[in-house]
Formats: C-alpha cells, structure tokens, sequence
C-alpha cells in the first residue's frame, strides 16, 4: 500500500475502536477454543499484519515471571475474532497497521517487522504517549492507543490474565468483614462504621 492509499484509507474511518465486555468475552472464548483446537486460521488479517499484530501486542504485554506474553495467551487470535466480529473496526485496525508501515518505511526505508528493536521502540515511544506526541502523527497516537487497549482486553479476559491480576472471581464468602485493614491504611482511608452509611 502506498503512501497515498493509507492517507485516503485514514481518512475515511476514525481512529477509536469501540467493543462491548461481550465482545471481548465471545471472542476470548472463540480464541481459546480455536487454538486449543490447533485451528486458527486469519480471517480478516494478511499474513503481514498478523505478523505486525503478534509483534505488537507481545511489545505492549511481554512474557514475563507472571505469565506469558500476550502472543502466549492468543491475544492475536482474539484480535482477529474481534474484527470478524466488529466490522465497524476493520478499516480503522488495517489503516493503523498501513500507518505504522508508511511510517517506518519513511524514517528507516523499511516495514515496522522489518526494523530493529531499537527503531520499532522508537517508533512507539512516539505515539505511545498522546501528551508527548508530535501533533503530526496524530493518527499514529489514536491507533496506538486503541490498539494497546484491544491488547489488554484481549489479554485480561483469558485464564492466564486474570491469573496475572489475581482475580478470583465470584467466591463465596460466609462473612463480609470489609477490606482489609492494610489495604485501607495503604489508600489513606478510613473504615466507617456500617450502621452510619
């Protein structure tokens, strides 16, 4: 894609892509069925941008003494699913993933993919924070920040990312005595008694 096809392709869709928890549920869930089968296929990628996106999210979320990567958890999987699912979100996901190419290609005269290390954390550190960012790469900071949003999605609604963040889930529990006191005195609160709410 030239130059001028992703700035047509940018202009015609805004930048944020909106999901519902069901969304991201449904396909977490189609994600994990699809590669405990060993069955996934792209639907909506190229082969390209789904090794952009396996890049992408494994920079956002790496492996690492918690749980692995979001590659690990098929955070790439759950992307594909969702813009199966999201047509809505298809133009903005491919125009971003052109816009990071466009980018690289004319600051290092190759596909992100293809950059070093150095050049691609260069190029996200340019759009990773909005109130940094050059105004010129204004399309570059509002895909990045979907993007990454989609990642953590993807990724804290499987198994392993609720284990990361220690969720437990809907347990029983015999007697509410409220939190912790630790964890109160950690927040600069103060318990209240129940009767006076």
């Amino acid at each position: 894609m030239d130059r001028r096809e992703t700035i047509k392709l940018l202009a015609l869709a805004p930048f944020a892509f909106t999901w519902t928890r069901l969304d991201a549920e449904l396909a977490s869930r189609k994600s994990a069925a699809a590669r405990a089968a060993g069955r996934f296929q792209a639907q909506f990628f190229t082969d390209h941008e789904f090794e952009t996106v396996r890049l992408l999210v494994d920079m956002i979320i790496p492996a690492d003494d918690r749980s692995g990567s979001a590659t690990d958890v098929g955070v790439p999987e759950f992307m594909g699913f969702i813009m199966v699912d999201r047509p809505p979100m298809q133009t903005p996901m491919r125009g971003g993933l052109a816009w990071l190419d466009t980018y690289c290609e004319e600051r290092f005269e190759q596909a992100f993919t293809a950059c070093t290390d150095v050049q691609q954390r260069q190029v996200l550190d340019a759009i990773a924070y909005p109130g940094d960012a050059d105004s010129e790469l204004s399309h570059g900071v509002a895909f990045f920040n979907s993007f990454r949003d989609l990642t953590a999605s993807g990724f804290w609604t499987t198994k392993e990312g609720m284990d990361d963040l220690g969720y437990i889930g809907n347990e029983y529990v015999q007697e509410w005595t409220g939190a912790p006191e630790e964890e109160i005195e950690r927040l600069g609160l103060s318990r209240v008694p129940w009767d006076t709410i």
